[in-house]
């Protein structure tokens, strides 16, 4: 830069993203888009780059949320995608086709699919290469099942990071969103505490770091995210991934103003 100064030091800004799941219908999702794309449009930090912030809408509403969000900083991703771009797969959706309808980020490996659907390592290893290969900033998530040292969670943590990324075969990904979701806090009425927080997401930051297909990357906190976390969490967490908390549109923007005030 002219100044001298480094742009890689400028601080990295708070990643909040909220999965909506199949909680809300169509029209409730445009419309609940419709109060975040305000929220958005009025705040100086998201407005800024300070607060990234992504939502996650059902498949049908992909288009409303879209429209709804346009001429704002608010990045919409997709919860799931085929880990092929086209062929004989009845009912699934390609990352192609969600980078052109507007998508910038998809969800893998989420526990409810690994649980629900079905889906494993190799499935999730898949569907991180194709999200890079079409563009897409993938949100991969990982955790322990059960509650055990923090320790052994990043543990487990590491190989399923490690497991997907092995099917990269060359590629590199520009940005990786990492979601850290103890499958045992999710729909809980409180989070993972603190401290096992903090270990493993200072593991999985170590790893990425060491990574050279990993251009830049960040590590938030799901499972029973809520107000006062990042706070809490200071510096040891790059951000949120949020539920039902953000439902309520006032209290996202609550949460907007706490990871704002830590930039």
């Amino acid at each position: 830069m002219a100044d001298g100064t480094d742009a890689r030091s400028a601080p990295q800004p708070v990643t909040l993203g909220v999965s909506l799941k199949l909680y809300l219908d169509v029209a409730t999702t445009v419309g609940w888009a419709r109060k975040v794309a305000t929220i958005a449009r009025g705040h100086t930090a998201v407005r800024g780059g300070a607060v990234r912030l992504f939502v996650m809408p059902s498949l049908p509403a992909l288009a409303g949320v879209r429209e709804a969000t346009a001429g704002t900083s608010v990045e919409v991703g997709a919860q799931n995608l085929h880990w092929e771009d086209r062929g004989p797969y009845t009912g699934e959706v390609s990352g192609t086709d969600l980078r052109t309808i507007g998508c910038t980020l998809v969800e893998v490996g989420h526990a409810e699919r690994r649980e629900l659907f079905g889906e494993d390592d190799d499935t999730v290893r898949r569907k991180l290469a194709a999200a890079v290969r079409n563009g897409l900033t993938p949100v991969l998530c990982v955790g322990e099942n059960d509650p055990i040292p923090a320790a052994d969670a990043a543990s487990r943590c590491l190989d399923e990071l490690e497991s997907a990324l092995a099917g990269l075969d060359g590629m590199r990904i520009d940005d990786l969103i990492v979601a850290y979701e103890p499958v045992w806090a999710i729909g809980r009425p409180a989070p993972a505490p603190t401290d096992h927080i903090r270990a493993v997401a200072a593991a999985l930051r170590d790893r990425l770091a060491a990574d050279d297909r990993v251009t830049a990357s960040s590590v938030i906190y799901g499972g029973s995210a809520q107000r006062g976390m990042l706070s809490e969490l200071g510096g040891a967490i790059d951000g949120l991934f949020l539920g039902r908390f953000a439902h309520d549109t006032p209290s996202l923007a609550r949460i907007i103003d706490e990871a704002a005030s830590l930039r």
